[in-house]
């Protein structure tokens, strides 16, 4: 009897560990949202830089 508890124990694991998955999913949306953001700065800053070194006397 005391190995059916010991399964008990260990279902009851795996459903906390189902419970953990959700918030990997989150995260994964934020670190993809700050990438996105990094890249848009940077896209700015060279458009910038472009622009600064356009040669207005054509």
């Amino acid at each position: 009897m005391s190995s059916d508890k010991d399964d008990l124990s260990i279902e009851d694991d795996f459903v906390a560990a189902e419970d953990e998955a959700e918030p990997v999913v989150e995260i994964a949306k934020t670190n993809l949202s700050k990438r996105r953001t990094i890249d848009n700065m940077l896209e700015e800053r060279r458009l910038q830089k472009q622009l600064a070194d356009f040669d207005y006397d054509l």
